[in-house]
């Protein structure tokens, strides 16, 4: 449309008509999928679940709830609809509800079009403004959703107050001709829930005795928790029926997903002091810490691992490289196996533990996350480590722990810089030989850190032992540990 006209008369000259909010997202909806173009981009994992269960109920006209854990995308999907809009409609000038100038519900809009006709003035409202959201908390009340009389606007108009104009409208009816989101829904109140059964069916409206047929055109998207349902309230059955489509979200499937998104959510912060390199390994462990959380005993699977976990994890990770090359004064590094460490704040604060994980202590679970996904991707690159074997019988690691055997120590210190740390991995000859071995093709970048990822994996396998020291990380046989432990 063009945004240059600014009255009624050449509105209706143009030859514009109106659409409610549901047929215009349906309409433009279907342009898209004719011309192939993404409709929810960056929601990776949701192609050939989600997505289309949104499309056929956008193309349905339906109201959406949005079920799922934490962490699965539910707002980012539900803000990913304004690129469905058109760019520009036109509203009355000066309306509060963003009144359709060819079918105002409004009394001002009714009485200013009745005053003025074709030269009633017109305005233009932006998609991005046509999106209004709503935290569901037990505070919310029916004047914060739908309205209330505005005893200042009747004393400053002399107008009593069963006069329409001293209402004063909440944020449902502000949102006319938008989107409105109301987040985690079932921690809403019940009889707020109940007053939105006649929006959501009807159109009516009533505030303190006023009944308003005022056929709002908003399309309503709830997002909900299923754990919510049994811990803090639920969505009472009226208001379910009345709700179009529900769609479950669900966790990425496969590590390769949940890298996408965590490389398109992290912070690429380009401000970072120096150059840091991340290997793909590195990359593949902070995503399987996720896959390991939402299977481990230690928490509580209802409530789900959000994939912010990942997220602020891989941040913490880069910063904890970036803090170890400002120290060292260098301008470029790469990411440690012994870095991994630094992510423990970030797994903390982001799993709800069960009882036995409450026992055990925060830093335990994360430890152990760590540990388990070491294993997990441990088996991907080298040979299986059997527990049981025969005297005789050789083993692709046998020269690694006889070289700790013969070693004193070995010691990796958290502030090395490259050269010193590079120096101390090359004295571990056997170390080398089965890189070479097994993964010829890697890097020369990345072999580094696959080196120390062998030694860590041999401890979490009971071939190696380590112990924490002032200065970093200090490996040795486990033979040497428990002689020195006697």
């Amino acid at each position: 449309m063009n945004t240059a006209i600014s009255t009624l008369g050449e509105l209706k000259a143009s030859g514009y008509s109106s659409r409610d909010i549901k047929t215009e997202l349906r309409d433009n909806l279907i342009h898209s999928l004719k011309k192939g173009v993404t409709t929810f981009p960056g929601m990776h994992g949701y192609e050939q679940t989600v997505i289309p269960q949104l499309e056929r109920a956008i193309l349905s006209r339906h109201n959406i709830n949005l079920l799922g854990l934490r962490g699965q995308g539910k707002t980012k999907i539900a803000r990913l609809l304004v690129h469905l809009l058109d760019e520009y409609i036109p509203i009355v000038a000066g309306s509060e509800i963003n009144d359709d100038p060819l079918l105002p519900i409004s009394r001002y809009s009714k009485d200013l079009i009745s005053e003025m006709g074709d030269k009633t003035p017109i305005s233009w409202l932006h998609r991005d403004e046509r999106f209004f959201e709503k935290l569901a908390t037990p505070d919310v009340t029916v004047a914060d959703l739908i309205g209330d009389i505005d005893p200042i606007k009747a004393a400053t108009l002399k107008l009593n107050y069963g006069d329409e104009r001293v209402l004063h409208f909440g944020m449902i009816p502000r949102a006319n001709r938008c989107i409105f989101v109301i987040n985690e829904l079932p921690d809403l109140q019940a009889r707020i829930q109940v007053a939105l059964f006649n929006i959501l069916e009807e159109g009516d409206m009533q505030i303190r005795g006023f009944k308003l047929r005022m056929p709002l055109d908003v399309k309503f998207v709830f997002t909900a928790n299923p754990e919510d349902y049994t811990n803090r309230g639920s969505i009472v059955t009226p208001l379910k029926d009345r709700i179009g489509s529900q769609i479950l979200t669900h966790y990425s499937a496969d590590i390769s997903t949940a890298k996408k998104i965590t490389a398109q959510e992290a912070d690429s912060m380009a401000d970072r002091q120096c150059k840091i390199h991340v290997p793909e390994l590195a990359k593949d462990i902070i995503e399987q810490i996720a896959f390991e959380a939402r299977q481990s005993e230690y928490i509580d699977h209802k409530s789900g691992v959000s994939a912010r976990m990942s997220i602020t994890a891989y941040e913490n990770l880069i910063s904890t490289a970036e803090r170890r090359a400002l120290m060292s004064g260098e301008k470029e590094t790469t990411v440690r196996f012994s870095d991994l460490m630094g992510m423990v704040p970030s797994i903390t604060g982001k799993v709800e533990l069960v009882y036995e994980g409450e026992q055990e202590g925060t830093a335990f679970v994360a430890n152990q996350l760590i540990s388990e996904a070491t294993k997990t991707l441990f088996l991907q690159y080298f040979p299986k480590i059997e527990k049981l074997k025969k005297s005789d019988q050789k083993t692709a690691y046998d020269a690694i722990i006889n070289w700790f055997i013969e070693a004193d120590s070995f010691a990796l210190s958290d502030d090395a810089t490259t050269k010193e740390y590079k120096k101390a991995l090359l004295e571990i000859e056997p170390l080398e030989e089965l890189i070479s071995l097994y993964q010829p093709k890697v890097a020369e970048i990345d072999r580094y850190f696959l080196k120390e990822f062998v030694l860590w994996a041999l401890v979490e396998l009971k071939q190696l032992s380590k112990k924490r020291t002032d200065e970093g990380m200090q490996f040795n046989d486990v033979y040497d540990t428990f002689i020195k432990g006697l």
